[in-house]
């Protein structure tokens, strides 16, 4: 049985009627480019997330950019971000004319290490990114304590985690910004690109709405040089049909994480992470290889957790492989049964090209090589059937049993 890594179709054909209606309504407004149906978008996004000001962007990696420019970040400046997660982070910050210093991750919830952020801050730091990575909250008690500290600014960037929670608090709710993606794989994934950014200060949300317009205010003089950040309407109407399944979507999600865990848990090969703390950390690069997998343990498939102060939406589900070269073993197996899976970010920031002029060496991010060296993910979407979670399922003890022989 077949079972692809994500399935946009089962989600956006069950509502087709819905989705229509929606595109009629714009087709006959008349109004393509912000208008009613952003502003009402925005609303219920605010009210979801829990914050006063919600803007309604051209996509995720746009509102990272508008909130690096209403910050007034730019050239001289060093911004602090994690090197394991995807390029939009860290490609933002270079665009603004600052310095993106990398930052090191715990291998047990993938999210920045605030520890190693603070070895990394000079007189230049002005900004740090935490990243909400796949679906879980970064500590962000340490984030926000680190930033009053140092007076930095805190820009979440919640691409992956609408709806996740912090301690009972919704992220983008937290730091100084929070930005957010609609693009079609995510939670809430729309019909093209789309984006959010999310503020409680009135200050930053009314200079960041001038400068999505090209900075005009009214049309036609100028304040600032903004740019051309705006959301369309058919998205917003789109995604706003959407929007009242959320809920259920997330439940699924939850349903499948929950159900992949305890049968792959039941493998010989295979372990959970104490989400108490993190099990996995390296001070040292040259112990990568010996604390690799769990101390005393042959379990090499390492599932990933959930930690009680999170509720983790599970964007994805990303096992780590903590054996050498055995993680692209494991994808083709299962790409020969069917299985779709993705390896994300197999090449850490830190060792990107266009990153090379940052440093004559790469600095030592243990955790991030070692990440991008053994994460794999497997299909986690709503609309997974029990017999696809199965065969998934299945397929991983099918691989097990052909390395014994």
């Amino acid at each position: 049985m077949a079972v692809p890594l994500l399935d946009l179709n089962a989600q956006n054909l069950a509502i087709k009627s819905e989705l229509k209606a929606a595109f009629d309504k714009v087709l006959h407004s008349g109004q393509f480019i912000l208008g009613a149906e952003v502003e009402a978008f925005e609303t219920k996004i605010a009210g979801m997330v829990d914050v006063r000001h919600a803007l309604g962007v051209s996509s995720g990696t746009d509102a990272i950019l508008l909130a690096l420019m209403t910050l007034g970040i730019g050239p001289g400046d060093e911004v602090l971000c994690p090197s394991f997660t995807f390029f939009a982070t860290a490609g933002c910050v270079a665009r603004s004319g600052a310095k993106p210093v990398f930052v090191d991750s715990c291998p047990v919830c993938f999210n920045l290490d605030v520890a190693d952020a603070a070895r990394k801050i000079t007189s230049n730091t002005k900004a740090i990114i935490p990243v909400h990575l796949f679906g879980q909250a970064a500590e962000m008690d340490a984030v926000m304590a680190l930033a009053r500290q140092e007076k930095l600014d805190v820009i979440e960037d919640a691409a992956q985690a609408l709806g996740a929670s912090y301690k009972g608090r919704k992220v983008g709710s937290i730091g100084t910004f929070g930005t957010f993606s609609f693009f079609p794989s995510k939670n809430l994934g729309g019909f093209g690109d789309g984006g959010m950014l999310v503020t409680n200060n009135p200050e930053l949300a009314e200079k960041a709405r001038l400068l999505r317009t090209h900075g005009a205010k009214p049309k036609y003089h100028h304040k600032y040089v903004g740019a051309n950040f705006r959301l369309d309407a058919l998205q917003a109407a789109l995604l706003s049909v959407k929007l009242p399944h959320y809920q259920e979507y997330t439940d699924q999600r939850r349903a499948n994480a929950n159900y992949y865990t305890e049968q792959l848990s039941r493998l010989s090969c295979a372990t959970v992470p104490d989400p108490s703390g993190c099990k996995f950390r390296i001070s040292n690069p040259e112990h990568s290889a010996s604390l690799s997998r769990t101390s005393g343990s042959s379990a090499w498939l390492i599932c990933p957790v959930a930690y009680s102060h999170n509720d983790h939406i599970w964007n994805q589900y990303t096992l780590r492989i903590a054996e050498d070269e055995q993680r692209d073993v494991l994808k083709n197996f299962l790409a020969k049964r069917g299985i779709g899976t993705e390896i994300y970010y197999p090449v850490p920031l830190h060792r990107q090209e266009c990153f090379a002029n940052l440093a004559t060496e790469p600095a030592p991010l243990p955790n991030a090589d070692l990440l991008a060296k053994q994460s794999i993910s497997i299909p986690v979407y709503p609309e997974l059937s029990r017999s696809q979670r199965d065969e998934v399922v299945d397929s991983i003890a099918a691989f097990q049993e052909s390395r014994k022989h």
